[in-house]
């Protein structure tokens, strides 16, 4: 192997799963000191091509050559010794160990007895996470972790394993402008020290800011790969959905109906003080804040996932009592998770996982009529064009923005009236957003009300008919659409 070889050439690469061709003959390579973005819609097989590098997935066919060695299988111990290292799109934490834990999982360091130093992690923890630009206490548990700084802790982990080939799936997906900021300062100094990169994203405007050269997937082909200086965003989205594509926000202005949901003075001890909102029939109220600044909590809170201290919540001017998802549920309205493994139930197929909401209202004395639960199932996956469209195969194998269409189904099905869309197009790629949005733009059309909670500012500012900005766990500003831009709404949160 000489200097100007690549440090990784994968040729040839096939995978299949039950009914899907994942990766038909992929051809792909990585420099040393070199961030190659790897591009494609939900489903193009990106995801799967990482995951065969990580050892987690093995290759059907096909040849990787790692530093000049052929490999003929990975394993994630093998993966780990040739100096790889990966960081998952859904994260792949431990919830009950602490962030120190999860950092050194399976490596934590020792003393001359062999005894775990659990001072020696704790600052060592701190030190890997400081690099980042995170203040983040290494002793807490994970699970108390907002999901931006669950995505840092798990960047954190890898980072720690001083990797010499980083695998990089969505790592920004969860994380606001300044921790993305301080993402691609240490993407850059890796690359500096030659550290090879593969970095999948689905926002375009990443691309040059961190790469040197752009492949694109499609139905789990390779359309072609391109220096950054060609790959122009027109280039790109029509190599990724086989036609260009004019991405536009399609919200049109509409009237609005009564105030439907009302929440008063509701608290959350360390996370929401005093919010006060309301939202009318067919409105999208978009809420906008930094990381922290307790948006995750508020979307919780309203749909009883979390324990209030004070706060009352009225639907059409009536006091309801939502202390629980299914009080929730029961008084119309819908939450979809910026965490989709929180809101699946991964090893059911799809029907069940539609029908979910609406089924826990039911008495457990009641039939399940499957007949009709698949029936169901089968109008939203066309309806939302969930790919693959097989109704047995469980959701943890279809791919991020897919489940997220599951999700969708879920609330379109249970009838809910006020849906709050956590994060609504986290992990979802270019083509797929449209969908989303006209979806969106649909529910209005029925007088649904919806609550939208994106770090995504053109998004918040195309879509919202009315803009709330939080910070520290309060309501910071207030705007009408057409009053904010961009660095109206970052100044008031910041």
């Amino acid at each position: 192997m000489t200097a100007t070889d690549p440090i990784l050439r994968m040729d040839q690469i096939d995978k299949r799963f039950p009914g899907v061709h994942a990766l038909d003959h992929v051809d792909f390579d990585l420099y040393a000191g070199e961030v190659h973005v790897l591009l494609g819609e939900n489903g193009a097989g990106k995801s799967t091509l990482v995951k065969i590098l990580s050892g987690s997935i093995p290759m059907d066919e096909g040849r990787i050559t790692i530093h000049g060695k052929e490999i003929h299988s990975l394993t994630p111990a093998l993966s780990r010794e040739l100096g790889i290292g990966m960081v998952y799109q859904e994260l792949s934490l431990v919830p009950s160990l602490t962030v120190a834990e999860n950092i050194f999982l399976g490596q934590p360091p020792r003393n001359n007895l062999g005894i775990i130093d659990w001072s020696k992690m704790v600052m060592q923890a701190r030190e890997s996470l400081s690099k980042l630009g995170v203040l983040i206490d290494p002793r807490i548990e994970v699970r108390k972790l907002e999901v931006a700084e669950q995505q840092l802790t798990e960047i954190a982990r890898v980072l720690a394993r001083e990797p010499k080939i980083l695998l990089l799936d969505e790592p920004t997906s969860a994380l606001s402008g300044t921790e993305r900021s301080r993402l691609f300062e240490i993407i850059d100094r890796l690359r500096q020290r030659g550290v090879g990169i593969v970095y999948i994203s689905h926002h375009l405007a990443e691309v040059p800011l961190v790469g040197q050269r752009v492949t694109v997937l499609r139905d789990g082909r390779s359309i072609g790969t391109l220096p950054v200086e060609q790959a122009s965003r027109e280039t790109l989205i029509s190599m990724m959905v086989g036609r260009t594509l004019s991405e536009q926000h399609p919200k049109k202005k509409i009237e609005l109906g009564e105030v439907g949901l009302r929440v008063e003075d509701l608290s959350v001890p360390g996370q929401l003080e005093s919010i006060s909102l309301e939202l009318r029939e067919g409105e999208i109220l978009g809420i906008f804040g930094l990381m922290g600044a307790g948006q995750a909590a508020l979307a919780r809170s309203i749909f009883g996932l979390e324990t209030w201290s004070s706060g009352r919540i009225y639907r059409r001017g009536q006091e309801i009592s939502v202390r629980s998802p299914s009080d929730a549920i029961r008084h119309g309205l819908g939450l979809l998770s910026r965490d989709r493994r929180s809101s699946l139930v991964p090893m059911l197929p799809i029907p069940p996982n539609i029908t979910l909401a609406t089924l826990s209202q039911l008495s457990p004395w009641q039939i399940l009529r499957l007949k009709t639960e698949t029936k169901t199932a089968r109008r939203y996956v066309e309806e939302l064009r969930i790919q693959p469209a097989s109704l047995d195969r469980a959701v943890v194998f279809l791919s991020g923005g897919n489940q997220q269409k599951v999700v969708l189904a879920r609330w379109l099905f249970s009838g809910a009236r006020f849906i709050i869309f956590d994060e609504p197009t986290r992990g979802i790629d270019v083509g797929a957003k449209a969908d989303v949005f006209s979806l969106m733009e649909d529910l209005t059309q029925r007088g649904v009300g919806i609550i939208m909670i994106s770090s995504e500012l053109p998004e918040i500012l195309a879509m919202s008919d009315r803009m709330l900005v939080m910070r520290a766990g309060c309501i910071a500003g207030e705007y009408q659409a057409g009053e904010a831009t961009q660095e109206l709404l970052l100044h008031t949160a910041s």
